[in-house]
């Protein structure tokens, strides 16, 4: 399932981000990458632990949380530290899959990377190029977002960042380890639950609501790990 999540930020917050990120000093993206991903990689990053990674990182994982869209689809059980990015001058990130797991750098704990997400800062019209490209059941999609929309889509994907060669594409990405580990039984969950939200608009006292629900919660405890 690709899920286009809009507006976590706000037109001046991200204007704020980008002169914040426009400043910074960035190191190479090969610091985070596997060593198959590291032959792909070509792009710029800030480093784990870096004080403006962790500050957008922290507002991003407020917003995710409280975010129903967000909350409903990924279930999520534990979100790796939001890492940000940059690619520029012909930068770009050959077909790859993300590392099935991850370990924030001075933890302990792993975090499966069931969901990978990205976070737009930078607006389609200021880059050339740069499209996130996912293949998927459907295809290959094409994914460049407004400043402020993020995507999510299933970690187990095939997927490349597209050379930019004008402008510059900043954003964030990072992974969820959700609490129902197969995708399908993620997008089942999603879809039922839109369904029950919606049926609680237009006839809320429908009595089959009750077994709906009970269905959806019945499903959720079968599947979810903890």
């Amino acid at each position: 399932m690709l899920l286009h999540i809009p507006g976590l930020f706000a037109k001046d917050e991200m204007q704020r981000i980008r002169q914040a990120l426009e400043q910074a000093d960035w190191a190479d993206g090969k610091i985070t990458a596997g060593f198959q991903s590291a032959k792909a990689k070509h792009n710029l990053q800030l480093p784990e632990g870096h004080p403006l990674a962790k500050e957008i990182g922290a507002a991003m994982l407020e917003r995710l949380w409280k975010n129903p869209l967000f909350m409903s689809a990924a279930l999520p059980h534990k979100v790796f530290p939001p890492l940000m990015n940059c690619y520029t001058a012909g930068g770009s990130f050959d077909f790859h899959i993300d590392n099935a797991v991850r370990q924030p750098k001075g933890s302990i704990e792993r975090v499966r990377t069931d969901l990978s997400a990205t976070l737009f800062f930078s607006e389609p019209e200021d880059y050339d190029g740069g499209e996130l490209e996912i293949q998927d059941t459907y295809g290959t999609q094409r994914v460049k977002l407004p400043a402020g929309d993020m995507v999510l889509y299933p970690g187990t994907s095939l997927h490349k960042v597209n050379a930019v060669t004008r402008g510059a594409r900043y954003a964030s990405f990072f992974w969820t380890q959700s609490l129902v580990r197969e995708d399908s039984q993620r997008a089942l969950l999603f879809e039922m639950d839109g369904a029950i939200q919606q049926l609680t608009q237009d006839v809320p006292d429908h009595p089959s609501l009750i077994r709906l629900t009970g269905t959806y919660h019945n499903l959720l405890r079968r599947w979810v790990e903890v």
